[in-house]
């Protein structure tokens, strides 16, 4: 009842993910805690993405910028993955540190679960990606990382995403160049930030050889794409890792706001999950069976 998922087909949940991203057209919902994960596996994706920025805003009210640690990461990952049965990506920022920092955190984040991670180039404190003023660590320093990364993991199907954060301050040469040197340093998929065109998008595609995953966040850099457009220019996933946050925080705002205004919740009943569409959700007569069992077993 308790236990977490082991992918599809008695498959690892790297070993799902790797096939979705070789068969291509994989849509990844942005999720940051096990209720929201729930929704989205439930609402028919096969794979989930554990946004950073949803876990950092969520969880701490903090701005994205590498201040949840480790541990709290990890934890939130365990939630999700005891959750959600499909496979889970999850951000793990720029690794938390240097190359033994990271090889710690691939250590911590699969051991919670996790189907895989993406690590980036910036430099830290690090800054939501599609801001301006990052900066980028050197190119052998991001392929060290990615070493440390591919050693670390247990099982060779762990998921080792390389994002590179430099098309916003060295150009798409220079995404594409570090994307090949970090494909080259065994990175399983790339993950190139805040491309500005599908032309660009297109051509890292074009240049290099394993899955490339798109973030098609809202607000940023990126104009806004179809998942269909994506697939057509190359990529074999995309990302949408704080839409749903946006649209609950934008619901709950309003609520609370017309909630202090009126005294009343009336206005808001029919936009309302249920009590017992909320209780089916996360198998509330499931626990009670269970409690009865144990109860009935005691002589």
């Amino acid at each position: 009842m308790l236990s977490p998922g082991t992918g599809s087909a008695g498959q690892t949940p790297g070993e799902s993910l790797r096939s979705l991203l070789q068969h291509g057209g994989l849509l990844l919902p942005g999720v940051f805690n096990a209720i929201t994960a729930r929704a989205a596996e439930r609402a028919g994706y096969s794979a989930l993405y554990l946004s950073g920025a949803g876990v950092t805003n969520s969880l701490t009210a903090f701005p994205d910028i590498a201040l949840i640690t480790l541990s709290e990461m990890a934890a939130q990952a365990r939630y999700v993955c005891r959750a959600a049965s499909c496979p889970v990506l999850a951000d793990a920022d720029t690794g938390y540190g240097d190359a033994l920092n990271v090889a710690r955190a691939v250590e911590e984040l699969e051991h919670a679960g996790l189907a895989g991670i993406h690590l980036e180039d910036q430099v830290a404190p690090k800054r939501c990606g599609h801001l301006d003023g990052k900066q980028v660590i050197e190119p052998v320093e991001m392929a060290r990382k990615i070493r440390a990364a591919v050693k670390a993991r247990a099982n060779p199907a762990f998921v080792i995403v390389a994002r590179t954060d430099t098309r916003s301050v060295n150009g798409l040469q220079d995404a594409i160049d570090r994307g090949r040197r970090c494909q080259d340093a065994g990175a399983d998929a790339l993950f190139p930030e805040s491309l500005q065109s599908e032309e660009e998008f297109a051509a890292f595609a074009e240049a290099v050889h394993v899955p490339v995953i798109a973030n098609m966040t809202e607000f940023g850099k990126t104009p806004l794409i179809p998942a269909a457009r994506f697939f057509q220019l190359g990529c074999s996933a995309v990302l949408f890792p704080m839409t749903a946050f946006r649209v609950m925080m934008k619901a709950a705002t309003a609520l609370y706001t017309d909630l202090k205004a009126t005294g009343t919740q009336a206005a808001w009943i029919g936009s309302m999950q249920t009590r017992a569409e909320l209780y089916e959700m996360i198998g509330y007569a499931d626990f009670e069976s269970f409690d009865r069992e144990i109860a009935e077993e005691i002589p």
